[in-house]
C-alpha cells in the first residue's frame, strides 16, 4: 500500500497518546501469549502484532512477520506501513474520498491520491488501544472511536479485537458496534509475512514462496491507483492473477511476464500485487489460502469468515525500513526491500460502500442495534 509519508509524519505525534491500561507489558514493552508451537507478542499502539514465532523445518523458532525491535518506533515511523495492526473504522480505499449514506454525501480525507486509505491519517492503526483482558493464551484490545475523529466517519464506534493462540494456530476475532448512527465499518488484520524471516541466503524476496487460493478464481479489476473499477474478472489458469488453478504455485510464477511490472498499477511502477480476490463457495471453516516457503518449510493456512482477501506484495518498500535484527535477517539482508514481503488482509470488498451492484452495503454499514463480527485464523505447519 502506498502512503502519504508527509501527512503521516505531521500527525503521528498528535495522535500517538497512550491510553491507560489495567495490564502491564513485559520488560520488553510487549505483551506475550504462547501455546505449543507458537508465540505471539503485541503492543497497544494499533493493537499491533510485533512478533510471531512458529517452528521451521529444523524445529527452530522463526519470527515470520515484519516489525521493529524498538517498540517506540511504531508511532514515529513516517512511512507508517500499518505493520500487523488494525486499521479502521473502514479499511482499504474509499473512492474519490466520499460516500453517500441515506441520501447524504460524506467527505473523507484524501490521503492516497484522490482516495481515502484506511479512513485517513487518524485511523485506528495510529491509536493506542486499551488492553482489557489478558491470559497466558489470549489478549483483548479495545477502542472507542469518537464521531468524526477520522474525517467523515460519523457516530461513535466501539470495537475490540481478541488475539489467541493454541496448537500452532493464531486466531483473531473482532467485534464493533455503533450505538448512535449508521456508519461505514469494515476491518482487517493487516499482517505482513516473510516466512523465511529474511534468512534465505539466496534471496530476501517473496517470489520463491508458494501461494494457493483454491476458492479465488475471481478478483476485482483495479485502476492505476489500486481502486476497484467495479468490474469482477476471472483469472485464467497460468495467468498473472491466477492462484487457484493448482496448489504449490510460486508466488512469482509470472515474474517473466512483461505485464507483471505494473500489474498493480501506478502507471507501470507497482510490481506484482495490490488487489482483492473473492472467495467463492468455500465450505465452512475451509482453508481459503495457503502461503508456504520451501526454504524454511513453514506453511500457513488461513481460515476466515470474510468474503475475500487483499494481497499486497510490498512494491512500495524502498529499503529504508530496518528488519528486526534480533530475530530476522542476515549480514547481507538487514532492510525491507521491494517485493520482500506480502501483506495478507482478509476483509470485505474494498470501496463496497460506493458499489451497490456488489450487494455488500448491508455488510459494510453498521447501525444502532447491530454488531459487526470478523474472524480469521492462521494455522502453521510444515511442507
Amino acid at each position: 500500500m502506498k502512503f502519504s509519508a508527509i501527512l503521516f509524519a505531521a500527525l503521528a505525534d498528535a495522535t500517538a497518546i497512550p491510553s491507560e491500561s489495567a495490564f502491564t507489558p513485559g520488560a520488553d514493552s510487549k505483551y506475550t501469549i504462547s501455546a505449543p508451537g507458537i508465540k505471539a507478542q503485541f503492543i497497544e499502539y494499533g493493537a499491533t502484532l510485533t512478533n510471531l514465532f512458529v517452528k521451521d523445518k529444523n524445529g527452530k523458532d522463526i519470527d515470520v512477520v515484519l516489525g521493529y525491535d524498538d517498540t517506540t518506533y511504531y508511532p514515529k515511523d513516517p512511512g507508517h506501513p500499518v505493520y500487523n495492526s488494525i486499521p479502521g473504522r473502514y479499511v482499504n480505499r474509499i473512492g474519490k474520498a466520499k460516500y453517500t449514506l441515506d441520501g447524504k454525501e460524506y467527505i473523507t480525507e484524501k490521503n492516497d491520491g484522490d482516495n481515502t486509505l484506511h479512513s485517513g491519517t487518524n485511523n485506528w492503526s495510529f491509536r493506542f488501544w486499551n488492553v482489557t483482558a489478558l491470559t497466558p493464551e489470549s489478549i483483548t484490545f479495545s477502542i472507542s472511536d469518537a464521531s468524526n475523529s477520522s474525517l467523515g466517519m460519523i457516530g461513535r464506534v466501539d470495537s475490540s479485537v481478541t488475539y489467541s493462540v493454541s496448537n500452532s494456530t493464531w486466531s483473531i476475532k473482532m467485534t464493533a458496534s455503533s450505538p448512535d448512527n449508521k456508519t461505514p465499518v469494515m476491518l482487517t488484520q493487516h499482517t505482513y509475512f516473510n516466512l523465511d524471516a529474511y534468512k534465505n541466503p539466496a534471496t530476501p524476496l517473496i517470489w520463491d514462496h508458494t501461494l494457493y487460493l483454491p476458492y479465488s478464481k475471481r478478483y476485482l479489476e483495479a485502476d492505476q491507483g489500486a481502486l476497484p473499477t467495479g468490474k469482477i474478472l476471472t483469472a485464467d489458469p497460468g495467468t498473472i492473477n491466477d492462484f487457484a488453478s493448482k496448489p504449490g504455485m510460486m508466488f512469482g510464477h509470472s515474474k517473466s511476464d512483461p505485464k507483471f511490472q505494473g500489474n498493480c498499477g501506478a502507471d507501470g511502477v507497482c510490481e506484482g500485487y495490490n488487489g482483492y480476490w473473492l472467495i467463492d463457495d468455500a465450505p465452512k471453516d475451509a482453508v481459503v489460502l495457503t502461503l508456504a516457503s520451501p526454504f524454511s518449510g513453514v506453511k500457513a493456512d488461513l481460515r476466515t469468515t470474510q468474503p475475500g482477501i487483499v494481497l499486497y506484495s510490498c512494491s512500495w518498500m524502498d529499503g529504508s525500513a530496518v528488519l528486526k535484527a534480533s530475530t530476522q535477517g542476515l549480514n547481507s539482508t538487514q532492510k525491507v526491500v521491494k517485493s520482500s514481503c506480502v501483506a495478507i488482509e482478509a476483509q470485505d470488498y474494498p470501496d463496497g460502500i460506493n458499489h451497490p451492484e456488489w450487494n455488500r452495503t448491508d455488510a459494510q454499514i453498521l447501525g444502532p442495534g447491530e454488531t459487526y463480527n470478523w474472524e480469521s485464523s492462521w494455522t502453521f505447519g510444515l511442507l
